[in-house]
């Protein structure tokens, strides 16, 4: 039988957008966005914030998701990795005799991932019989388009002869990861050390607008414009 944890990490220390898992975005604090849309798509058993942070630990409990420690220092610096975090997490309710079978990583710097995807996530999860169902959305612009440039600037080979002339639409979709679902079996990413695993894993597409992820103030801006339209468009 499935039992699923949502864990929300959410450092206080942020280099590029200072405080931004608190900034107001919309009528609420950043990091709640990702907790509601977790409460509302109603597949967890445990929806948990994972925070050094007091103040997002009591924002955290203010909208109802746990946060019963204060992550340690150790992992909570600009070097720790996601899998550090969901590891102690895991450990910390395995030590309390608590265990889950899968867990979904929701970064909160991805506030307008819907209650729905979360939920066709594990759909998918069940439909593919997979190990792991990570996010993706397709690319702004073909890859095939880009190319490393050295000192001395040159263009020459900069594109491949096959796609020299060919407009964007003529080239297949390239898709990349997100960021804002990672769905994994527990015991699949306790033998992998990975959020991807090599076999039985499948991708989520998401639209452009969904996969926003704040890492600056320019992608904080537009999560406020496309979070003000939409309000606009539901008024009467």
């Amino acid at each position: 039988m499935e039992k699923i944890i949502a864990i929300i990490p959410a450092r206080g220390g942020s280099k590029r957008l200072p405080r931004k898992n608190v900034l107001p975005l919309g009528d609420s604090p950043l990091i709640v966005h990702t907790i509601n849309a977790a409460k509302k798509s109603g597949i967890f058993d445990t929806i948990l914030v994972s925070s050094d942070d007091e103040e997002i630990i009591s924002i955290a409990k203010e909208h109802h998701a746990l946060a019963p420690f204060k992550r340690p220092e150790s992992i909570s610096n600009d070097t720790a990795s996601s899998v550090d975090v969901i590891k102690h997490a895991l450990n910390f309710y395995k030590a309390k005799g608590e265990n889950f079978t899968h867990f979904m990583l929701l970064q909160p710097t991805s506030p307008l991932r819907t209650s729905n995807s979360i939920k066709d996530s594990l759909n998918l999860l069940r439909e593919k019989d997979a190990k792991a169902i990570i996010s993706v959305t397709e690319c702004d612009h073909p890859p095939e388009w880009s190319n490393k440039i050295d000192e001395s600037l040159s263009l020459e080979n900069f594109l491949s002869d096959d796609i020299k002339g060919k407009r964007s639409q003529d080239i297949p979709a390239s898709y990349r990861l997100n960021g804002a679902i990672y769905l994994l079996e527990v015991d699949t990413f306790i033998k992998s050390n990975s959020l991807m695993p090599d076999k039985n894993t499948f991708a989520y597409k998401m639209s452009k607008e969904e996969s926003i992820d704040i890492d600056s103030n320019i992608d904080f801006l537009l999560a406020q414009v496309i979070i003000s339209q939409s309000k606009k468009h539901v008024q009467p």
